[in-house]
């Protein structure tokens, strides 16, 4: 059976993060949580959490930030599609590899398939002899990963 995250809310009843339910125990053991609603059943000797809340209240930075996280998963989910042969994507590409002072950004990296990706291997786009079907860049404000 698989364990169902829990929400945890901030002291303000903010929405944070979900955590698993071993987390959410050891948070409650610590009492830097309480809870706020509970789901059937125990967890040993606590009550199942489906929702904590935080006794007190943590200022996250990272939510005013504009703009999205540059992650791996966050550019798969922008592109939907192999950058260079529009399949299905496993993994990511540097365009500029890594090997060449490529770093993670929103324009130097593309969804790609393992076929594209071994393929191109430690060149450029141009070097390899294939085209990017797509113009990287960060997706706008707005959008929804």
């Amino acid at each position: 059976m698989a364990q169902t995250p829990v929400l945890v809310l901030n002291a303000s009843y903010e929405p944070l993060q979900r955590v698993s339910m071993r987390h959410a125990i050891k948070m409650l053991v610590r009492e830097v949580a309480v809870i706020e609603e509970e789901a059937e059943g125990t967890f040993g000797p606590f009550p199942r959490p489906k929702v904590l809340r935080l006794v007190r209240y943590v200022v996250m930075r990272w939510k005013h930030r504009r703009g999205h996280l540059c992650t791996k998963a966050a550019i798969k989910a922008r592109d939907k599609h192999c950058g260079y042969c529009g399949g299905a994507p496993d993994t990511v590409d540097h365009i500029v590899p890594r090997s060449r002072g490529g770093t993670l950004t929103w324009e130097n990296a593309v969804a790609a398939c393992l076929r594209c990706n071994h393929r191109k291997a430690n060149r450029t786009p141009a070097e390899a002899g294939m085209t990017l079907l797509v113009t990287p860049a960060a997706p706008p404000v707005g959008f929804v990963l």
